[in-house]
This record gives structure tokens, sequence and C-alpha cells, in this order.
């Protein structure tokens, strides 16, 4: 592409775009319209249809993010962190209750989740403090104990909501930047055991009994498969079915015949394997590692430790997302409301998930612009 703009054949300002992300994107989105599709019954609505205009209007709000300047972002990021998290609070004062869970602020017809902003605010925080703290001081209390609170603040008022996986993903997220931050390693090792070892305390008490259901349909999902295993019984026959090749495009049984719950959300992976089968999968898996190697690659070319932290939490945040969907639907991880990104139908996992591909488009902007020096990941 560079090549095609120095010979005049393309436009410099399309020809500099990081097409090896943008092009897997596009495709991912369209093959996900198509899934909603055929979801929905064979109709536009209600999900295809608002699943490109979703992905139209968060575009246009990922080009603004990549263009913002450094400073502005840097000056900008603390008080961003602390408008969500005054959101969050708000959640819990005035929010809307939707499936037993307070996570929701409605604004008129504009209905946002707080918590989902909360992930790569979380991202872009940790990377500000790490950036400012001098070298010196990392492997000291200094290091963990503001970061930690960065992190804690929020998950404490999501939990209140409750949302398990939510937190999980705003930790998995900050917890990436402290790593990458060069934080000592038997730190994180002396937090698993520690977190191994409260396993027991935490399923007996500090779990909501719906939350314990999940953990032991993971365990022995054959146990109860028309009550807590049904989720993921019927997802597993859903994508076994599908063979290599599927049944064909719109001539799913599961989704259509209603034996597979959600099949536009947290199980649109099944409804796809059943009609697109092995080859989809691949098809889908292919995509999500080129995005994946790009936000990577973005973060390994940085030009400090604020790019480079900022990217590789941006990157996490996308691969927490993919990671536990997938396993979530085939059995290998409880069920925890996790969406496949651009796949499927939901506002707020499509928000997060374009912020993070525009807080990348803009670090390697400023990679471009920029000579490299400092942190390399």
């Amino acid at each position: 592409m560079n090549t095609l703009a120095a010979r005049g054949i393309v436009p410099e300002p399309i020809a500099r775009q990081p097409w090896e992300m943008l092009i897997p994107l596009v495709l991912l989105t369209c093959f996900g319209g198509l899934v909603l599709y055929s979801a929905g019954g064979g109709a536009w609505q209600p999900f295809a249809l608002s699943h490109f205009i979703r992905f139209g209007v968060f575009a246009i709000m990922t080009a603004v993010i990549a263009s913002l300047p450094r400073d502005a972002v840097r000056l900008l990021t603390y008080p961003a962190y602390t408008a969500v998290l005054l959101l969050l609070l708000a959640v819990e004062v005035v929010g809307q209750v939707g499936g037993g869970s307070q996570r929701w602020l409605e604004f008129g017809p504009i209905r946002i989740q707080p918590s989902e902003l909360m992930k790569p605010a979380v991202v872009l925080a940790m990377a500000r403090f790490y950036e400012t703290l001098p070298s010196g001081m990392i492997g000291s209390w200094r290091s963990v104990l503001p970061s930690g609170m960065l992190i804690v603040l929020p998950i404490g008022l999501v939990l209140l909501q409750p949302d398990l996986g939510t937190s999980i993903a705003i930790a998995f997220g900050g917890v990436v930047v402290m790593f990458l931050a060069g934080l000592p390693l038997w730190w994180f090792l002396t937090a698993g055991g520690l977190g191994v070892a409260a396993i027991p305390f935490i399923y007996f008490f500090a779990l909501h009994d719906y939350q314990r259901a999940r953990v032991t349909t993971f365990l022995d999902p054959e146990s109860d498969p028309l009550g807590a295993g049904y989720h993921i019984a019927q997802s597993k026959i859903a994508i076994g079915s599908g063979g290599i090749f599927g049944k064909g495009f719109n001539n799913g049984t599961q989704s259509h015949l209603n034996y597979l719950p959600e099949p536009h959300t947290d199980f649109v992976f099944a409804t796809m394997a059943e009609e697109w089968g092995l080859m989809g999968g691949l098809f889908v898996l292919a995509m999500y590692a080129l995005i994946l190697k790009w936000g990577w690659k973005v973060a390994s070319e940085s030009r400090d430790r604020f790019c480079a932290l900022l990217a590789a939490g941006a990157t996490a945040t996308i691969f927490f997302y993919i990671a536990i969907n997938l396993l979530m639907v085939m059995g290998m991880a409880p069920a925890k409301g996790i969406p496949l990104p651009w796949m499927s139908h939901g506002g707020s996992s499509m928000m997060t998930n374009m912020i993070c591909i525009g807080l990348l488009m803009m670090v390697n902007r400023w990679n471009r612009e920029a000579p490299r020096r400092g942190l390399s990941l």
C-alpha cells in the first residue's frame, strides 16, 4: 500500500491506515452480521441491521480517538478515569435493573454500561501512572499500591452490581499492564497462590447462588443438563453438529428452533459453527489472530513506556473478550456473559472493543510520527 502511495496510485492518507488490521476487522464484522441475520430468523431485524449501524457509529468514534494528540490524552487520562468511576457510583444510585443486575444508566434514548467503559479507562490510567513512575521505584510498594487502588476501586463498584465477569476483565487489563511495566514476577506468583488458596472462601461466601451454579456446571456440565448445564450442552451440540463445512447459511436448527439460548449474544460462535462448520471457525480465529498480532506489533514498536503499556493493555482487553467467550461456548470456562467482539449483538461490548481499536490506532499514529525510543515489549 505504501508503494502504491509513493507512485501516486493511492492517496497517502488512505495508504497510511493500518489495513492489516482494518481489513480483518471489517471482514469479521460483516461475517458477524451474516450470523446475526440467521440468528434473527433470516431477517435484518432485530439483530443484523443494528449490528452494522453500531459498527458504523463506533467507527466514527474510533477515528476521533485515533486522531487525538498525545499531550491531550496524557492530560485527560485521570479526569476520564474519574468520570467513569463517578458513572459507576451513579449506577448504584439511579442505575437501571435488567436481568437481575443493576448495570446501566439511561439518558433518554441512550443506555450505557459504565463498567464497559472502565475496561479501557483502567488500562489508560495504569499506563499513565507507570509512565510517570521513576524506574528506580519499580519493585517498591509505591509501584503497586497506587496502581492497585486504580484497579480495586472500580472492581468493588462493579461487584456490587453484581458483575463478576466484568470485574475479572477490568482486573485482567490492569494486571497485564502491571506485569509489562516490570513489577517483580514473584509478586504475581504470590498473588496467584493466595488467590488459589482463597478459592474455597470465595466459592462458599463471596459468590451468589447463580455464580456458584455456573462454577458447578463448568466442572460437571452433565450434572444438570436441563437446568444450569443447559446452555453449555446446547452450545456443544450446535458446534459439534456443524462438522467441517456446516449445515449451510440460515440452515441452523439449534438456534432457529430455540434450543440454543442467546444465539445472538453470548453463544453467537455456536450459532456460526453450526451453519459454517470448522471452516467458519478457522476463519473467525484467523481474523482475530491478525487483529491481535497487529495490536502487539503496535505495542512492541512503541516509542516509550506510555505508548507500549497502553497498546499492550488495549490488546489484552480485546484478547480477554475473545478467549473467555470461546472457552465458555466450548464448556472450558464458566458462563460469564462475555460477548464475542464484532460478532455478538450488543452495543456495550462493541463500544469497548472499538475504543481499544481507537487507542491502538492512536498509538500507531504516534509511533509513525515520532522516532522510536524508550521501552519496547
